[in-house]
């Protein structure tokens, strides 16, 4: 893992050669502290979305998990009151888009991703996400079907040339009383809600 020095000194470097090759392309460039409209995640979420669709094969539900993610306000929380608009964002339109976006939004609760409570919009009113690191840390240690080691393996080196220590380091955490924890990895367990900062058709 880059020490913060190292880090800067990437980056630096990155900037002398993104300007070599496109000289002048700051103007034309999207940034978040130019720009108001964005999320924060976790380097390793390529990873994440593709070992979220190997456990469902047939039931791909990475786009509507990233949908879920990109509308929360960094506090891992979203309310679920335009079930017609997250669904098209999740690439389901037509008639029945907002009962396959419903069948892979179970199945990310069904995974332990994240949990749904009813309210105002029905049934699928509020969600939360949990660390998905703590999550597929569970799985791992659960064995869960479709969780290769090829890909888990793939995750862990990913996280630690990030420095993701949640993927790696113990971490003690109660789990929220009236809801089932997730799987849990070794000491590992999913935030509280009072504590979170940010099926096939």
């Amino acid at each position: 893992m880059a020490t913060v020095r190292e880090a800067s000194a990437i980056t630096k470097k990155q900037l002398a050669l993104r300007e070599l090759h496109w000289p002048g392309a700051e103007a034309r460039l999207w940034h978040r502290l130019a720009n108001n409209g964005f999320t924060t995640i976790p380097k390793t979420m390529p990873m994440i979305l593709k070992i979220m669709d190997e456990m469902t094969k047939g039931a791909p539900v990475s786009s509507t998990y990233l949908t879920l993610w990109c509308s929360t306000w960094d506090n891992s929380f979203v309310v679920l009151n335009k079930h017609g608009d997250l669904a098209n964002a999740s690439g389901f339109g037509g008639q029945r888009g907002e009962h396959t976006w419903a069948t892979r939004m179970k199945k990310l609760t069904e995974l332990h991703f994240i949990d749904i409570k009813p309210g105002k919009s029905g049934p699928m009113s509020n969600a939360i996400i949990w660390n998905p690191h703590l999550v597929l840390r569970g799985h791992h240690d659960n064995k869960t079907p479709g969780l290769t080691e090829a890909s888990y393996n793939a995750l862990m080196e990913t996280a630690l040339d990030v420095g993701a220590k949640d993927m790696t380091e113990s971490t003690a955490i109660p789990a929220a009383p009236a809801a089932p924890p997730p799987p849990t990895a070794t000491g590992v367990v999913p935030p509280p809600p009072g504590d979170v900062s940010n099926e096939t058709e």
